[in-house]
């Protein structure tokens, strides 16, 4: 059974070229659950710090921490009206990044339930040793 993908894969010499850091800095960028409920609320609607802070339950440091993460990666930009500043999806593809990571990790949640190495169990357990 081959797999189907419309991903545009570049050819042998392109991929040579292609950063794996960066990628990997893109997916590290997601890589946090308080940054992926961030982005999913913002894909509601754009949002102060403050509304976030209530939505989140988080402390406002930690919030506006992940918050500027999010703006460094590219994936919130920032719009100051005067004192006031309001958070929004930059792109609109991340929704739709967000709704496959969403689809493919229901369809592998038994693999990942039993993943050592991303759960961090596997870690801590040679550092037991």
């Amino acid at each position: 059974m081959g797999i189907t993908t419309t991903a545009v894969i570049p050819d042998s010499t392109a991929l040579r070229d292609v950063k794996s850091d960066s990628l990997s800095r893109f997916f590290r960028g997601l890589g946090d659950p308080t940054r992926l409920r961030i982005l999913f609320l913002l894909l509601e609607e754009e949002r102060s710090v403050s509304e976030l802070v209530s939505l989140l339950g988080s402390p406002q440091g930690r919030v506006s921490t992940h918050l500027a993460c999010l703006r460094w990666c590219g994936f919130v930009v920032a719009e100051k009206n005067g004192r006031a500043v309001r958070y929004r999806i930059a792109d609109p593809r991340i929704g739709a990044l967000l709704d496959l990571a969403t689809t493919m990790m229901a369809d592998n949640a038994q693999a990942l339930a039993s993943c050592l190495i991303v759960g961090g169990q596997a870690v801590r357990e040679e550092s037991a040793v």
